[in-house]
């Protein structure tokens, strides 16, 4: 096989003739120029906006196929939520520093917290996803994971006052509904128990109420899942049934002296 039957073959076997990876990179620029432009006190407001509105429109063309002219709404809607989206993120920030006791200021949380990084960008892809913007919260939500090993669902629906310590490793997914101040450490899986196509437009993901603490690496499974308010749930725990309100659910260590080795015949 020649160079050129190669190249032919290639070119022949790309059959998403629309797929643009620009728009993944262009989505990745918006998404730090949004995060920096509400948090960055250097940051001109004003002109990020211009900017970031230029920007939106760009990746939106790339993403959606159909120009049925909803950019300008979609963006506008966007534009009227952001300082709701602020408040709610200074809410996030505050409740890791009043409840990490290694974070010491507010302005650490927002340089240097991955976990508070994850929560914005869920926060922006989910106001867009909620406008029925194509694509473009998925590739934010993909930059957020790539970036700090959280990996949240923009179609996930998060309450206020919201808490994600260390970060690496949580998996919260599209159905889940966490309400508010709850603290998850790292390792947690929200997710469904069983992955099914038919099971697309059904509720698969847990619910987590008001006040409930989650520890490092426990796995809670399924729709019909609920932990109760203000339960804690204990590391590497395997739930997949409701917990009641106020309870306490942890896994117990079973711990076996091992056997001294019996001297070897003289």
């Amino acid at each position: 096989m020649t160079k050129k039957d190669i190249i032919h073959k290639i070119i022949a076997n790309k059959n998403r003739p629309n797929l643009n990876f620009s728009l993944k990179h262009k989505t990745q620029k918006f998404t730090n120029n949004l995060f920096y432009t509400l948090f960055d006190a250097e940051a001109c407001v004003a002109s990020n906006i211009e900017q970031l509105e230029q920007d939106f429109k760009e990746i939106y063309k790339l993403a959606c196929l159909l120009k049925d002219g909803s950019c300008e709404t979609i963006w506008n809607s966007f534009l009227m939520k952001l300082p709701i989206i602020l408040e709610n993120l200074n809410l996030d920030a505050q409740e890791l520093v009043n409840n990490d006791p290694a974070s010491n200021t507010i302005e650490e949380v927002y340089l240097a917290y991955p976990g508070f990084y994850a929560i914005a960008i869920y926060r922006f892809s989910h106001e867009l996803l909620q406008l029925n913007t194509p694509l473009i919260p998925r590739l934010m939500s993909e930059y957020a994971h790539s970036k700090t090993g959280t990996d949240i669902h923009p179609g996930a629906t998060i309450g206020k006052s919201f808490f994600i310590d260390h970060a690496t490793g949580t998996v919260i997914g599209e159905t889940c509904i966490i309400k508010n101040h709850v603290k998850i450490y790292q390792g947690v899986t929200l997710g469904a128990l069983q992955v099914s196509k038919e099971m697309k437009n059904i509720k698969r993901h847990p619910t987590v109420e008001d006040n409930v603490t989650i520890y490092a690496n426990a796995t809670i499974l399924g729709g019909e899942t609920i932990i109760g308010e203000n339960s804690i749930i204990g590391g590497n725990v395997w739930i997949t049934e409701s917990v009641p309100k106020n309870s306490l659910v942890y896994h117990k260590p079973e711990t076996k002296l091992k056997q001294n080795r019996t001297h070897e015949q003289q």
